[in-house]
């Protein structure tokens, strides 16, 4: 009897992303994308000066190692934007962010053929609960979007599937005893929430629709912290929130654009240097303007992005001090980023976050004392201010802290398998 041809859960993540396969009855194993790694950054660099295209770590690599050309990342944030059709320049080529998408996903399916040997017999791909908040015709968009985009990437007509869902399926397989579960998906772009029961003799049922009690999400995540913490950190160093000749602080659309892993490149764009060199004017001191125009002239944003997103990471897991190198803007320039600002600057955001989460709880008719256990999936969740912001609001319940950055498109597979709930599509 032949072997059934596997299924894939593709989790395209707006930081990074993942394969699961699942081949007859085997247990979902995660494909090797880049090396021995299982995750891949969600980045395409264009490499202008031999016209070739690279992707993952390969890409960011290449960038911060200053060859020429372009690089693209946090591709997933544009879905539902108004700059989503839009085009941009590649090589003197206008290149629209949905074919880059569908480049990105051929790539990602490429690597999976060549791990397999065959094509999948079926693709789920995880999607956010909301990819664009309170906008129902938009978050259709963005689905359709995506769709189109797998479509020209070679994977035909996928499926989709809530990626909290996702993970509550692959959760499943380690619970022993029927449960009620909220599972929390903290990503780059989004925080996804799900109320469902769980248990051992609910994984054979057919239609698991009756099990899923609510879903939420927010689009708030990890490049939002980046974000917040860069601008407050590392944008004083440029200039932000500087006192000019005119006694007005420099305008700050710079600061906020240079923050976020998506706009970056808008910068570089003739128009924009242009804009910003006229802002020299608004500056009391001039060295932190030349600072800033050495960033981008020197193509250096994704660098500083990088370097916050390390220092976040770094500050959550030893809560000590960490040093922001800047050295590419001025010799020996730093930032610093505590605990304590960590935790200050993030408040907000991680109250809103939680918010969503509580919310979720109570449109499935339960108290957070009802709950057997809170289960985490996604990078951002392993951030100790989340966690201790959510340990506030859910006092005594069991945190799991399951496969960070694998559990969805394990998921996924699952789904793929054999759809247990309803796709979205």
């Amino acid at each position: 009897m032949s072997t059934p041809a596997p299924v894939l859960g593709i989790d395209f993540g707006t930081s990074n992303s993942a394969v699961a396969c699942v081949a007859g009855r085997e247990l979902a194993r995660m494909l090797p994308l880049e090396g021995s790694a299982t995750t891949i950054p969600t980045a395409v660099f264009f490499n202008t000066e031999d016209r070739s295209t690279h992707f993952g770590r390969d890409a960011i690599a290449l960038y911060l190692a200053g060859t020429e050309g372009r690089l693209m990342r946090s591709l997933k944030s544009l879905l539902g934007s108004s700059l989503m059709q839009d085009q941009t320049e590649i090589g003197h080529q206008r290149v629209s962010f949905e074919d880059i998408i569908a480049l990105f996903l051929s790539e990602l399916a490429a690597r999976a053929h060549r791990q397999l040997g065959v094509r999948p017999a079926r693709v789920v791909i995880g999607r956010p609960v909301h990819f664009v908040d309170d906008d129902p015709e938009r978050d259709r968009e963005a689905e359709a979007t995506l769709r189109r985009a797998a479509l020209n990437a070679g994977l035909g007509d996928v499926d989709f599937q809530y990626e909290p869902i996702a993970a509550a399926f692959d959760y499943e397989r380690r619970v022993a005893r029927e449960s009620l579960v909220l599972i929390v998906d903290i990503g780059g772009g989004t925080s996804d929430f799900t109320v469902v029961r769980l248990g051992p003799e609910r994984m054979a049922q057919a239609d698991r629709a009756s099990d899923v009690l609510a879903t939420t999400g927010v689009h708030i995540g990890g490049t939002d912290f980046d974000q917040r913490l860069s601008v407050e950190c590392v944008m004083p160093q440029f200039g932000f929130r500087h006192i000019g000749p005119q006694g007005r602080e420099v305008p700050s659309r710079t600061f906020f654009d240079l923050s976020s892993w998506h706009l970056i490149n808008w910068l570089y764009a003739p128009k924009a240097l242009r804009q910003v060199q006229e802002l020299r004017v608004n500056y009391l001191d001039t060295r932190l303007h030349d600072r800033l125009m050495n960033v981008l002239a020197d193509r250096q944003g994704h660098r500083i992005a990088s370097e916050v997103e390390e220092a976040k990471i770094g500050t959550s897991m030893t809560k000590d001090d960490v040093v922001i190198d800047l050295s590419f803007a001025e010799p020996a320039l730093s930032a610093m980023l505590t605990a304590g600002d960590m935790d200050r600057l993030l408040s907000a955001l991680l109250d809103s976050v939680v918010a969503c989460a509580r919310d979720c709880v109570g449109r499935a008719g339960l108290r957070g004392d009802q709950l057997d256990a809170i289960y985490l999936t996604g990078g951002s969740s392993a951030l100790r201010p989340f966690q201790s912001t959510l340990r506030l609001a859910f006092p005594g319940t069991d945190i799991i802290e399951g496969d960070l950055f694998g559990g969805v498109a394990a998921g996924l597979a699952y789904a793929a398998a054999g759809a247990r709930t309803p796709q979205t599509s």
